[in-house]
């Protein structure tokens, strides 16, 4: 059973006003393979079955954007998980970014969710099997909807993420220029069947940029372990450019809850001084700052079903992209890779 819409939410001031995190030194690159890759970017997280399963983009100068899948059973030995390249699998050649990984439920069967241009997705019965990924699909077969082609004007339709409630799946998307899109459809009728889109937060284009997450926090009573009692709050990012010298801009993001993936959305770390994570609040292990940017990631979910829960603060883990400072190159062959986020303090 889903954790009823109707509680009340989480309020801000149960959460923390500021949050505060401590990341690991660079945990996985670019393989130095036929590839050529340059970046390892935007990566979607599910710790199941004791395995850390990552999808993650790999972007290139000459070739372009890509899906990439790798596991480990601990980040001590991410560096060394082999590389599995997803055209190799029925998803296929040509430019596909970004993945959320989520199971959905209903139907016993994992979906990977990307953009190629449209809102598309995969599926596949076996997380572990990377060659068992079908054909992508659209959610729009007929093209970007209208109110987001409106609304590029020199932007992109990027970063899909779908969450669930009891009632519908939610497809949130940016335009890169400031506008943070939701779309709908029943949970009977996904993938099919989605809305028209509809604006659920609007800024201007650095202050709202792209990689949203959206995220159920399910607080039970501290008598009982039954979610099905719980109250749920949802906990949205939006990563955000910055002032600051960095590759690409200096990423940060900022941060917002609601009662409902509906919204409306509250602001709650939501400043570049103040971020949920950014430069602002994030410590590094070794002391060596090896990137000023917390950019596009996921956090780490245990609790891997289409409704996205999470538990209360404390302990988050996020794994994010970062990049050298000093790093040069055109905005494809950018040397970014990935390293861990861990939440310092508690609610």
């Amino acid at each position: 059973m889903y954790p009823s819409s109707s509680h009340t939410a989480i309020d801000n001031t149960t959460l923390p006003r500021t949050f505060n995190w401590t990341s690991s030194p660079i945990l996985i690159s670019a393989k130095n393979d036929s590839r050529n890759v340059s970046g390892i970017k935007d990566p979607s997280i599910i710790h199941h079955n004791n395995v850390y399963h990552v999808f993650a983009s790999t972007a290139s100068e000459a070739s372009g954007y890509s899906l990439v899948y790798f596991n480990f059973t601990s980040f001590a030995t991410a560096h060394a998980a082999p590389f599995y390249y997803l055209d190799q699998s029925a998803i296929g050649t040509g430019y596909r970014a970004a993945p959320e990984i989520l199971y959905f439920a209903p139907q016993q069967l994992w979906y990977l969710i990307f953009q190629n241009g449209n809102a598309a997705y995969s599926t596949n019965k076996d997380i572990s099997d990377p060659a068992g990924w079908s054909a992508p699909k659209d959610f729009y077969p007929g093209g970007t909807p209208a109110l987001i082609q409106a609304g590029l004007e020199g932007g992109y339709w990027v970063d899909m993420w779908v969450i669930c409630d009891e009632v519908d799946c939610h497809l949130f998307s940016s335009d890169d220029n400031g506008r943070l899109y939701r779309s709908w459809t029943p949970v009977e009728r996904f993938p099919d069947g989605m809305s028209e889109p509809v604006v659920a937060l609007n800024d201007t284009k650095n202050d709202l940029f792209e990689a949203s997450n959206v995220y159920a926090i399910v607080d039970t009573n501290s008598t009982t372990t039954d979610t099905t009692t719980a109250t749920t709050t949802y906990l949205l990012l939006v990563e955000c450019i910055g002032a600051g010298s960095s590759p690409g801009g200096q990423r940060y993001f900022r941060s917002w809850t609601s009662a409902s993936i509906a919204g409306p959305w509250e602001p709650l770390a939501a400043t570049q001084a103040n971020p949920f994570m950014g430069e602002a609040n994030v410590r590094f292990q070794d002391g060596k700052e090896w990137t000023k940017s917390i950019s596009h990631g996921e956090m780490v979910r245990t609790d891997v079903d289409q409704r996205l829960r999470i538990a209360r603060c404390g302990g988050w883990e996020y794994l994010y992209q970062g990049i050298d400072p000093a790093a040069e190159a055109s905005y494809n062959g950018l040397p970014w890779k990935l390293a861990l986020l861990t939440q310092e303090g508690g609610c």
